[in-house]
């Protein structure tokens, strides 16, 4: 028996026809969850005697939400990597984070933490992304990068004669800003999800370099702290999409990377769909995508 056009939109919303005639039961659309985390931006390389420390990286975008699937449908999921750390010599541009998605959404990733700008004696300006990386800490002022709007913030910026890098923005906060510190700041606190069942921060900004004294401390959702002197940062922390910590100043040293993002999908009930790390939690079925995949509803 040839099937209608009218029986085919009644399979998509969920009623499908039976060989007599009938009406079946059987759902082919229903609602999922999901957080998808784009990667942490990595940090510049600082400079050797007498140059000020970077600013960290930026959160990776953070998105959330409710999306409709349909019961045997492929769909791509990619999870951002970090942004890569600049090699050490001095002055090189860390790396952005990469995008994440699914279904259509799209995160965006964390920019680069800057740094001094060596022999221009300009300070930079920090990369924009979902979340902005913290600008250079230097003898000009400097603004942070921006953050996408609804995904994150701007990163800091060094507005007077700072030996000490800003913080990268995150999720859920601006990176802090420094003025004629040695000090490096904070990065931006990321914003917590309950989708894996229980509560985790992620895209957290990275801390910025102290120059001679205190760096940075990483904002929460895995976001690297800063270094002091010529002592390298932390990296993000993978599968968290936080920025990578700046490496500090007054020594030749190589930036750090960003961590790898992530993206989660939940639905009600028993498990229906296939791809990621499966598990169960509060009556949901949870796939936890750790690197790009197909999830099949």
């Amino acid at each position: 028996m040839a099937i209608s056009t009218i029986d085919l939109t009644k399979a998509v919303t969920g009623i499908l026809p039976t060989a007599n005639g009938g009406t079946g039961s059987s759902s082919f659309l229903y609602s999922a969850q999901y957080l998808v985390v784009a990667g942490g931006g990595g940090t510049s390389s600082s400079y050797a005697a007498g140059y000020s420390a970077g600013g960290g990286g930026g959160g990776g975008g953070f998105l959330t939400g409710t999306v409709s699937v349909v019961s045997g449908i492929a769909y791509a999921v990619i999870v951002g990597s970090g942004g890569s750390g600049a090699s050490a010599g001095g002055g090189y541009i860390g790396g952005p984070g990469g995008n994440s998605s699914f279904n259509g959404v799209t995160s965006i990733g964390g920019g680069y933490g800057a740094t001094y700008g060596g022999n221009s004696g300009l300070a930079l300006a920090g990369g924009n992304g979902g979340s902005g990386g913290g600008a250079s800490g230097g003898g000009n002022p400097a603004t942070g990068g921006f953050g996408t709007s609804g995904q994150g913030n701007n990163g800091g910026s060094a507005t007077g004669n700072s030996g000490g890098g800003p913080g990268g923005g995150g999720a859920g906060a601006v990176g802090s800003s420094i003025s004629s510190t040695t000090n490096g700041a904070n990065g931006g606190a990321g914003l917590a999800s309950s989708i894996s069942g229980s509560s985790v921060y992620y895209a957290g900004g990275g801390g910025g370099g102290g120059y001679l004294t205190n760096a940075g401390s990483g904002g929460t959702g895995g976001g690297g702290a800063g270094g002091v002197g010529g002592v390298q940062g932390s990296n993000g922390t993978a599968n968290t999409g936080g920025g990578g910590g700046s490496s500090g100043g007054n020594g030749s040293v190589a930036g750090t990377s960003g961590g790898s993002g992530v993206v989660i999908i939940s639905y009600s009930g028993s498990q229906r769909g296939t791809g990621g790390t499966v598990t169960s939690s509060g009556g949901n079925t949870i796939h936890t995508f750790t690197s790009s995949g197909t999830y099949t509803a």
